[in-house]
């Protein structure tokens, strides 16, 4: 036990001399990349059972959305997903003033519920997940309603330009901080990157409802980061709510503790 103790202390020590980046680069695209897209109108009277899953580790997603109810529904909902963000471009006003913007998954849903026999119940969860390389941040939407009308979109995006290599993306947001331009840090990566919106999580949402509606957001770095959002209301409520998590893909330069030293 005391082995490992001495070489974590050795390990910690040589992380603060080198200085580690806390950014995450974003994630190459594969080249034979995949996608899927769902789209659909549906009105009527009756059982309804919805749910989908999209996990991919090669982006960093893990998405799932699931809802069920007996009731009067109407739902116009589109869900589309592209492992090359540049393929799937839409108009979403909460990332970039309603300019194009490159997505891995955009999902928009207009819903109108009435209950029945049994209130409509479901939720949406959005990760990027840390372990596969995104940014560690995810958010949960929850509900169980006897009336709900909404107007909702899902956005995230983890991957870099087709034509733009991450490791270029690193060199560039170094080259920012070495030419000293003071308070624009990444700007050559933002440049680059054009459009696309990496590292990117968040919904956005129009919400009127009798019953039970809440979020959870979260995001959590260890030893660095540690965000928590929590909201439920119950009863009869307008709500509009927007959560989003975005950190620019350029690495964060660190002051090494023992810069000079020969340790």
């Amino acid at each position: 036990m005391k082995g490992v103790a001495v070489a974590a202390v050795i390990i910690a020590a040589l992380l603060g001399c080198i200085g580690m980046a806390m950014a995450n680069a974003p994630l190459k695209p594969p080249l034979q990349y995949e996608q899927f897209c769902e789209s659909q109108k549906i009105s009527g009277t009756g059982v309804s059972d919805v749910s989908t899953t999209i996990v991919d580790k090669k982006i960093a997603l893990e998405y799932y959305n699931t809802m069920a109810g007996d009731g009067d529904l109407e739902m116009d909902s589109t869900q589309a997903y592209s492992e090359n963000a540049q393929k799937l471009q839409r108009n979403v006003s909460a990332i970039n003033d309603s300019n194009t913007a490159a997505l891995n998954l955009y999902e928009n849903t207009k819903l109108t519920y009435n209950a029945r026999n049994a209130p409509l119940v479901g939720g949406k969860y959005l990760n990027s997940k840390a372990f596969y390389g995104g940014i560690g941040a995810d958010i949960k939407e929850f509900y169980s309603v006897n009336q709900m009308e909404k107007d909702q979109t899902a956005f995230f995006s983890s991957t870099a330009p087709s034509n733009v290599s991450p490791d270029s993306l690193k060199a560039l947001g170094k080259a920012d901080y070495d030419d000293g331009i003071a308070g624009q840090p990444g700007s050559r990566v933002s440049q680059a990157m054009g459009n696309d919106p990496a590292h990117l999580i968040g919904i956005d949402v129009k919400n009127s409802f009798n019953g039970t509606w809440g979020t959870d957001a979260t995001w959590h770095k260890i030893f660095y980061k540690d965000i928590k959002a929590h909201e439920q209301f119950t009863g009869q409520f307008e709500a509009e709510k927007l959560i989003k998590f975005h950190e620019l893909p350029v690495p964060e330069i660190t002051e090494k503790p023992c810069a000079g030293i020969d340790c």
